[in-house]
């Protein structure tokens, strides 16, 4: 204390900075420990493994994998987890495959850190410090932070909260995607249900594979059926499954090319951007046989929507399969129609629409998962009067549960049901229309 006062008092403070860096050199060539420091940013840029620290570091204090006397506990108001993280200056001990590492949170001022007084114009800056024995370095830059990054970043995706973009003045605007369908209640036939989750992990796991053949890493899926027969809800379900967030793309919201290639460009990764009732969304039949226009100059073909809003099919066809679709990754595409024999061929082949899923009217299956979801009813004695009629009128899933809906008491709303169903029997004088069913298999 006596040496500090007088050097602070007889030498300037250049060479006190010279001198403290000398003693922090000498301790650290002395120490046979070894420090990594993981500041918050990087210049203006927020720092990723920053974030995936303090990720991985809330994840252990949850799980109780570190005993810490203190914790700094935090929710927001519309969350309903709560927060976990450390509170400044505790320690955290970590072991991985052997070495023992330990992390500490330092939270500073700008100037108090670079030696300087504190003033008010100053930022608060924090910092992750993990130290380990020196001769564990390698393995802790080669191993364990890319350990810490990949278990990050699998938490992070479990937990962050999906979002739904729409465009709003030529441009993306999130809210909170909390559709509740899943795959679980979602009302399909089991076999097709099945063949989707497959087909959809099974895009998930292939990057390698998708870069080893050289393709963008995309899928595309085209959902078709009659209205009422879930479309909307498997999209959600798909999101919910995979943890993607959704674009909706409404294309009479699009003027020109260029419009709709910021707009794609400007989506995010592990992302489904869905074209909802793409027939109806502009003119897009057949080009041998749809409404078309030339620019002056005798260029490309013009598919009109109306005098002052106009996107060609090439446009949209460029980003599903040409040169726009390498700009983003583990993205999804869908679209979905009332109408399969409607839209242009070119849009329905493979590598643009890869799976054509038929969402069909209701089945015996769909009409049991249905009831239970809404009453949790496994069986009863009209259900197979119910089924037998199910199999013969022309009855989606939504027209199902809005009957069930109807009634809290199960017994009184399957008797609902099974009268809703009689009677829409008897006004159609026809039974199930099969053959718009075949004709779109």
């Amino acid at each position: 204390m006596v040496v500090r006062a007088v050097a602070a008092e007889l030498l300037p403070t250049e060479a006190r900075d010279l001198l403290a860096a000398a003693a922090r050199s000498l301790r650290a060539r002395l120490s046979p420990r070894h420090t990594v420091v993981i500041d918050e940013s990087e210049g203006l840029a927020a720092n990723q493994i920053y974030d995936a620290a303090r990720a991985y570091l809330a994840a252990r204090a949850r799980a109780g994998a570190a005993a810490m006397p203190r914790l700094r506990v935090s929710r927001a108001h519309d969350a309903q987890a709560i927060a976990v993280a450390m509170e400044p200056g505790e320690e955290m001990l970590d072991v991985h495959d052997g070495v023992a590492y330990t992390w500490r949170l330092l939270v500073s001022r700008d100037g108090a850190a670079a030696g300087g007084p504190a003033d008010k114009a100053s930022r608060w800056t924090r910092a992750y410090e993990v130290t380990f024995h020196r001769r564990h370095k390698d393995t802790a830059l080669a191993s364990y932070l890319p350990h810490v990054v990949a278990t990050a970043k699998a938490i992070m995706d479990r937990q962050r909260g999906l979002k739904l973009h729409m465009i709003e003045y030529d441009a993306w605007t999130a809210v909170d995607l909390r559709h509740p369908s899943t795959f679980d209640t979602i009302a399909m036939d089991t076999d097709l249900k099945r063949s989707v989750m497959d087909d959809l992990e099974r895009f998930v796991r292939r990057k390698d594979y998708y870069s080893r053949i050289g393709r963008a890493w995309k899928r595309g899926y085209l959902l078709y059926g009659p209205p009422g027969t879930g479309k909307s809800s498997l999209v959600a379900a798909m999101a919910n499954h995979l943890r993607f967030d959704i674009y909706d793309l409404e294309l009479t919201e699009v003027k020109t090319n260029s419009d709709l290639r910021r707009l794609l460009v400007g989506m995010s990764n592990r992302s489904i951007l869905v074209v909802e009732d793409i027939d109806c969304s502009i003119d897009l039949h057949q080009r041998e046989g749809g409404s078309r226009s030339t620019f002056a100059g005798g260029g490309e073909e013009t598919i009109t929507i109306n005098d002052d809003k106009q996107v060609t099919l090439s446009g949209l066809l460029n980003f599903v399969d040409g040169l726009w679709s390498t700009s983003g990754e583990e993205r999804i595409i869908v679209f979905t129609t009332n109408y399969r024999e409607r839209l242009d061929p070119a849009l329905l082949r493979p590598g643009r629409m890869d799976m054509h899923i038929h969402m069909g009217y209701c089945t015996p299956e769909a009409f049991r998962i249905l009831a239970r979801n809404y009453h949790s009813v496994e069986s009863h004695a009209v259900y197979p009067e119910i089924e037998r009629l199910i199999q013969e009128v022309m009855v989606s899933p939504a027209e199902v549960a809005e009957v069930l809906m109807r009634n809290d008491n199960s017994d009184l709303v399957l008797q609902d049901l099974l009268r809703f169903l009689k009677a829409k029997s008897k006004d159609s004088g026809v039974t199930r229309n099969t053959a718009y069913e075949n004709g779109n298999q």
